[in-house]
């Protein structure tokens, strides 16, 4: 009896350690992976709990292991590559806008005072170049969409809805598309829907209404958006009217426009002021050039009706006065040409009419007379390349009893310099058919490309 208990207080050490040594075992093996195919019980319960826990964590470790495999093949969408796109090129053009290098470019390279930056506005042209894409919505039959006339004084919106249809700047991929283009031809809609009998609004505003309801429900980019990335352009004087009809659009879309005025809702941040140009055959042939200015004898000059209170006050101020270098009038004398005389003048005065539009201003430059700007809360084209200080005059409603003392206070150092400097931006004003770098229809372009690349687009 002794005997047994000696030997049970030497061997029950040795079973408390093994017991010990078990339990260790057993609970680092729930949080090891590797002990668990080494390690082999003989209790049922415990085996049982373990095979549970690696069960558990064998779930936990494949759930893990799908979101890794879904987040390393996860692509960006087709916007997300577009809007990152947009965004290296908002990096380039800011970089390169305190530097004083240039940019070779067979072309034209952008110089001298008449741009705010033109290294800037010359990084900005290439990206356009190489990266703009417009998407032109195919919906809608002509002569209302994707059609108007090319010539006269709302020409200019015949021509750009014309040259889009062909342009190298369109896609057939709306996926590609940095911005899309609703070709709605107001000056069309004016012609075949507007009842002048009636003159009802609500016909040619449903046109545009339905329209958009048509893009909307076939194409998901314009509620993708809420249509900031679509755009209109409109020469005649009901466009902003005529959107108004569409708030989101009014809201949030670009309008390209000739009738640029602020007092009326145009946003100088997201609406685009576009120059009335008047082509009396479609073509700018015989409207370029003049003479220097050494030749030009007619101080200033203006000749048309009176539409609107400004051209009012001007008239009466100065129709017929026989103060010399002087020439304003209603109506010129039979056997004198309009464009003869803009020729022939150092400045010319741009008037607004019924509206802020008017095509003189272009006139102006095409033929080297300075432009005289007498305009009320209009956005100048293109002011956010062009420094229209540097080749054109403003001369408020109130100092026009003063016009020809505020032009004689010019001094021909002076006078030159702004008449070289129109003659140099002129090729921005331009229509070429086809389009050329540099003209109109690209600085148009240019315009909306810069209101792109300050607006970002979401996936929904």
């Amino acid at each position: 009896m002794n005997l047994k208990k000696r030997e049970l207080l030497i061997i029950l050490p040795f079973v408390l350690i093994l017991g010990l040594f078990a339990s260790f075992v057993i609970s680092d093996h729930s949080s090891s992976k590797g002990l668990t195919s080494r390690l082999t019980l003989s209790s049922s319960s415990s085996s049982s709990s373990l095979l549970v826990n690696n069960e558990a964590n064998q779930r936990m470790i494949s759930r893990i292991s799908d979101v890794k495999l879904e987040t390393k093949i996860r692509r960006p969408s087709n916007l997300e590559l577009i809007e990152a796109g947009l965004a290296k090129s908002r990096a380039l053009i800011k970089r390169g806008a305190g530097g004083n290098q240039t940019i070779d470019d067979h072309d034209y390279v952008p110089s001298g005072s008449v741009y705010w930056n033109p290294n800037t506005f010359h990084r900005s042209y290439l990206e356009m170049e190489k990266k703009f894409k417009i998407y032109v919505y195919k919906e809608g039959d002509p002569p209302v969409f994707h059609d108007a006339p090319c010539d006269g004084i709302l020409g200019i919106e015949g021509i750009f809805i014309n040259d889009m249809e062909i342009s190298r700047f369109r896609t057939l991929d709306p996926e590609k598309a940095h911005v899309f283009f609703l070709p709605i031809s107001i000056v069309s809609i004016v012609h075949f829907v507007y009842v002048r009998e009636t003159r009802l609004w609500s016909d040619m505003k449903n046109t545009a209404i339905d329209y958009v309801d048509v893009i909307a429900e076939k194409h998901p980019y314009w509620n993708r958006s809420l249509g900031a990335d679509h755009f209109m352009l409109a020469c005649h004087d009901w466009g902003p009217e005529i959107s108004t009809a569409i708030p989101i659009l009014y809201k949030n879309s670009i309008r390209a426009l000739c009738n640029a005025n602020t007092s009326e809702g145009f946003n100088l941040t997201r609406d685009v002021s576009i120059p009335e140009i008047y082509l009396p055959h479609g073509t700018t042939e015989g409207l370029l050039g003049g003479p220097s200015p050494s030749k030009r004898t007619i101080l200033v000059f203006f000749s048309g009706g009176i539409h609107g209170y400004i051209r009012q006050v001007l008239l009466e101020h100065w129709e017929n006065k026989t103060e010399d270098g002087v020439k304003i009038q209603q109506y010129l004398p039979k056997g004198e040409n309009y464009y003869d005389m803009v020729r022939k003048s150092k400045y010319c005065i741009c008037a607004s009419g019924w509206e802020v539009a008017s095509p003189r201003m272009v006139e102006a430059l095409y033929m080297g007379c300075v432009p005289v700007l007498i305009k009320d809360h209009y956005a100048k084209p293109f002011s956010d390349v062009l420094d229209w200080r540097k080749f054109s005059i403003d001369i408020a409603l109130n100092d026009i009893p003063n016009l020809k003392i505020i032009l004689m206070g010019i001094s021909q150092r002076q006078y030159i310099r702004f008449q070289r400097n129109g003659v140099k931006v002129r090729k921005h004003f331009v229509v070429n058919l086809p389009p050329k770098r540099y003209d109109v229809f690209h600085m148009i372009l240019h315009s909306i490309w810069l209101r792109r690349l300050n607006t970002r687009i979401h996936d929904p």
